[in-house]
């Protein structure tokens, strides 16, 4: 069975949504995109994905189509209308594009609307086996372009780096610029080292995750040492714990680098501690 989709005010089958050829975010990828889950049928930290979504809209000058408003509903509507193909626990992507136009590298005049697609898929749990043994990452070079704190969908970069890791046996590749340590592939990361629990800081490096911020919420709440500034190379190879952390994959503890071991090579203790803060967190929402 099909997930509903919404497309431009209209819900229906995923499988008969259809946009023009012509669409720019078809032709250019120009449009901005956001993931969200959904936990027990509630949407996870809606506020701040619709305040990342208004910024990221602005930043590359798309009309913003909805009020937040007119999202909340849109998108309880898009989770209610899927839980019975996918159950309580999903994950929403929804992308603007900047519309149908003739194709032409300027912005189309202001008549042309943005499309606006919501969609639905599963939200699965992941592997037992990665609380035992972890999972694998490389470092590579940051071959993106500069401005990464903007959730384009213009992914390629991204997505040779991604199959780069996993070429290598890895989940995720790590990226280095500058000397450096940025953040993953499609990850924000997070090193434990000197006991401290330090994540790169917010900028046109990297993306401002909405699970980056809670797990700093977190870590305040519990009383653990927390610092945001970047990391280098080699303290990331000497780092007593690893984590990769996103809306859908939560916290992954990294237990390989670059094929040498992090730590002990098993999950670590605060990895421990945080993801049971992050469950007891999502048990919250559920019950909310």
């Amino acid at each position: 069975m099909s997930s509903i989709s919404y497309l431009n005010g209209s819900f229906l089958p995923g499988n008969e949504a259809r946009i023009s050829p012509l669409d720019r975010g078809f032709i250019f990828g120009d449009g901005i995109y956001e993931v969200i889950p959904a936990y027990g049928g509630k949407l996870f930290r809606l506020d701040e994905h619709l305040k990342r979504l208004d910024d990221n809209l602005a930043a590359v000058r798309i009309k913003q189509p909805l009020t937040n408003e007119a999202w909340t509903s849109v998108l309880n509507e898009v989770v209610a209308r899927n839980q019975p193909i996918h159950g309580s626990e999903q994950s929403i992507y929804l992308q603007v594009t900047r519309g149908v136009a003739e194709r032409d590298h300027g912005f189309p005049d202001d008549h042309v609307e943005p499309t606006l697609f919501i969609t639905s898929s599963a939200l699965k749990p992941l592997p037992a086996s990665i609380a035992e043994q972890g999972v694998a990452a490389i470092t590579y070079e940051d071959i993106r372009w500069k401005n990464c704190h903007i959730k384009s969908i213009s992914l390629l970069g991204n997505i040779l780096l991604r199959q780069h890791a996993y070429d290598n046996d890895a989940v995720e590749a790590i990226l280095i610029r500058d000397g450096e340590v940025t953040e993953g592939a499609a990850s924000n990361l997070f090193a434990l080292i000197d006991d401290v629990l330090i994540t790169p800081p917010k900028g046109p490096l990297l993306l401002p995750g909405i699970t980056r911020d809670l797990i700093l919420e977190l870590a305040q709440q519990h009383h653990i040492p927390t610092c945001e500034t970047f990391i280098t190379p080699a303290q990331l190879i000497n780092a007593e714990e690893i984590w990769l952390t996103s809306s859908t994959k939560e916290i992954l503890p990294v237990t390989t680098l670059d094929g040498a071991a992090v730590g002990n090579g098993k999950p670590g203790k605060l990895w421990q501690q945080m993801t049971q803060h992050y469950q007891a967190y999502k048990q919250q929402l559920r019950n909310a």
